[in-house]
C-alpha cells in the first residue's frame, strides 16, 4: 500500500519528430526527469519502476492463452516468455499550480518517484495537486510515504468520486484511505480541474477512470492513463481482454474507440505504462494499431 516510485527522465518531445517502433529498447530501471514543453507548459516525465510480468495468460491472454500471447510478441521481434510493464508519471508546471499526474507504486514496492522527483527542480512540498487517473495501487501507492505520512502532505489530491467511493470500500486500502482523506477532493469524469487539464472518462478500467487532457495554446498531450498498457500487444490486439479491466467488456470497447480516435487525430499521448517516457503517437493498420514513440 506504502509504494513510491521515484524516476526521473529529461525528454525533449517534437510532435513532427516520429520514429515508429513496436519493440522499444528495454531501458535500465533507476531514478530519472526528463523535461520537454507543451505549448507554455513544463511538463517533466519521472520515471517510477520497470517491470515485466510472466507470460502466463493472469493479465493477458486470459481467454486466448500463453500460446497467441507469445506469437504476437514474436511477430513484433519481443521476447515471448514475459511482457514489459512500465510505471511512469507526469508533472505538469501550470502557472501557480505544480501538477503530479499520478504518483506510482510506493515505497512498499521500491517505487522511485520521489528519487526521480530530486532530480529537477521541485520538491514534495511545492506539488500543489496530485491528479489521480484511477485508484489502482501503482497509480496511488506513492501517496503515502514509507513512515506512513502524506507524501505531497500540501497538494490537493483530485480523485474522480466514482473511483473514491470504490476505493473506500477496500479493506486491503483502508490505511492508505485513512491517511489521505483529508486530502482528497472528489470530481465528475469530464471535469475541468485546472486552467489547462481536463478529465477524460476512459469506461471500464475502474468505476471512475480517466484520462487527463493538457492543453496549452494549439498544442494537446493526452495522460491514457491505463487505456493501453503495453505497446505490442495493447495495440496489436485491443480487443482481447486485460485482467487489470474491472469490466473487460466496456475496457476493450473503450479501447478500440479511443485507440481509433487518437490514431485519426494523430494526437500526442502519454502511456504510463509504455516504455519510458511513454511519449508517442498512435498509427492505424488494418484493423490493429502500432505505436510510434516520440524521436
Amino acid at each position: 500500500m506504502k509504494k513510491a516510485l521515484a524516476f526521473a527522465v529529461w525528454l525533449a518531445v517534437s510532435t513532427a519528430a516520429i520514429a515508429a517502433s513496436t519493440t522499444p529498447a528495454a531501458v535500465p530501471d533507476g531514478p530519472v526527469a526528463r523535461t520537454f514543453h507543451v505549448g507554455a507548459l513544463e511538463v517533466i516525465a519521472l520515471r517510477d519502476k520497470v517491470r515485466t510480468i510472466p507470460n502466463d495468460a493472469k493479465v493477458f491472454g486470459a481467454e486466448t492463452g500463453t500460446a497467441a500471447v507469445a506469437a504476437v510478441l514474436a511477430e513484433a521481434g519481443a521476447p515471448t516468455d514475459h511482457i514489459g510493464l512500465s510505471v511512469d508519471a507526469l508533472l505538469v508546471k501550470d502557472g501557480a499550480q505544480t501538477i503530479l499526474l499520478d504518483t506510482g507504486l510506493g515505497p512498499a514496492a521500491q517505487g522511485l518517484l520521489l528519487a526521480s522527483l530530486k532530480q529537477t527542480s521541485y520538491t514534495p512540498e511545492q506539488i500543489t495537486d496530485v491528479l489521480i487517473t484511477h485508484v489502482h495501487g501503482d497509480h496511488v501507492g506513492g501517496l503515502v510515504t514509507s513512515g506512513g505520512t502524506q507524501a505531497f502532505a500540501k497538494a490537493i489530491v483530485h480523485i474522480s468520486a466514482p473511483d473514491w467511493a470504490w476505493l473506500q470500500g477496500q479493506a486491503n486500502m483502508a490505511a492508505l484511505v485513512k491517511i489521505i482523506s483529508p486530502q482528497v477532493v472528489t470530481f465528475a469524469p469530464g471535469d475541468q480541474l485546472t486552467p489547462s487539464i481536463r478529465s477524460l472518462p476512459l469506461k471500464g478500467h475502474t468505476p471512475g477512470h480517466v484520462g487527463y487532457q493538457i492543453v496549452s495554446g494549439k498544442a494537446r498531450l493526452l495522460d491514457v492513463g491505463d487505456l493501453v498498457h503495453n505497446p505490442i500487444l495493447s495495440l496489436a490486439k485491443p480487443d482481447w481482454a486485460i485482467a487489470f479491466d474491472k469490466d473487460r467488456t466496456e475496457g476493450a470497447t473503450t479501447r478500440r474507440a479511443e485507440l481509433a480516435k487518437l490514431a485519426a487525430d494523430h494526437e500526442t499521448i502519454f502511456a504510463p505504462h509504455f516504455p519510458f517516457p511513454g511519449i508517442g503517437t498512435i498509427k492505424a493498420v488494418g484493423d490493429h494499431f502500432v505505436w510510434q514513440p516520440a524521436n
